[in-house]
């Protein structure tokens, strides 16, 4: 068993970048910049928001969050959103979720320029990236085929598994892997929460990638895998203890695994590090330097 370290891929992709950032700021031009906007005072979305800050000034940007209160209208949030779209500065825009109730995550994420869109979400994003065009990925779905590269795994014809259909993770996952990307041509299995135990076990135990997103400690066991499985763990959990775990039950499952991601240290860093990437994309887009 080995670990798909997710922390020295991400260090590694944002040294690259902060090179490459370095020689365009040599060249006159001015660093990239991403704004985040926040809402509320939620606990993971701060600890979540305070990760992106750091890692945008290891990676040679600029940045700024702004903070608006639980109570804010919709409306004043999607007018903030087009002041940050109108604003020639700023080359990627983050909203973080969740949003409070009374808001319409949808309406937010359609109201987001899909040229600053660095988190992949909007619909002109999510359906270029669907039929293999050019366009910013959902940056955690992009940092694990990032993780999986740097790591040299096989994808090409391997039988990939997805538990779980969000548009965050499970959806673009299973396309990006399926597609014929720099890194896909995998046969892909999509599961979800309707999904049939016995289907399910039938699936994953002929996999040869398992990629578990369902916000359920311990949900991935031994007996769900074969021996020589990747699987990566995208599950982020806060037990009672205090302590994080994942999707998977990693002390049991880990020594059947050829590769495995560790939580916490594994795909969390790479969502950031992808998030890196999308909004050295916008800025090298904003000054045609692609």
């Amino acid at each position: 068993m080995q670990l798909l370290d997710g922390k020295k891929c991400a260090d590694s992709l944002i040294a690259e970048i902060g090179k490459r950032v370095a020689g365009y700021v040599e060249g006159g031009l001015r660093k990239p910049h991403m704004t985040v906007i926040l809402v509320g005072e939620h606990a993971p979305s701060e600890s979540y928001v305070k990760s992106k800050i750091t890692t945008s000034g290891l990676s040679g940007f600029e940045s700024n969050l702004i903070r608006l209160p639980e109570t804010i209208r919709e409306s004043e949030l999607l007018a903030k959103i087009r002041d940050v779209n109108d604003d020639p500065t700023t080359d990627g825009l983050i909203v973080q979720l969740p949003l409070p109730k009374h808001i319409n995550s949808q309406n937010i994420i359609n109201a987001i320029d899909p040229a600053k869109d660095i988190d992949g979400f909007h619909p002109a994003n999510f359906g270029r990236m669907t039929l293999g065009q050019k366009a910013f990925r959902p940056a955690t779905a992009y940092g694990i085929c990032k993780l999986l590269q740097f790591y040299n795994i096989p994808i090409k014809g391997k039988h990939c598994v997805v538990i779980g259909r969000s548009n965050i993770v499970g959806k673009p996952i299973s396309i990006m892997l399926s597609n014929d990307f720099d890194i896909g041509n995998a046969t892909v299995t999509l599961t979800h929460i309707e999904t049939p135990r016995e289907l399910l076990l039938d699936e994953t135990r002929r996999a040869d990638i398992v990629i578990v997103a369902v916000g359920i400690p311990g949900f991935v066991t031994p007996d769900m895998v074969k021996e020589g499985v990747v699987l990566i763990d995208v599950g982020i959990n806060r037990l009672e203890s205090g302590k994080i775990v994942g999707d998977v039950a990693f002390d049991a499952v880990a020594p059947k695994c050829s590769w495995i991601t560790p939580v916490p240290g594994g795909v969390g860093r790479m969502t950031v590090a992808a998030l890196m990437i999308n909004t050295l994309n916008a800025y090298q887009n904003n000054f045609n330097l692609a």
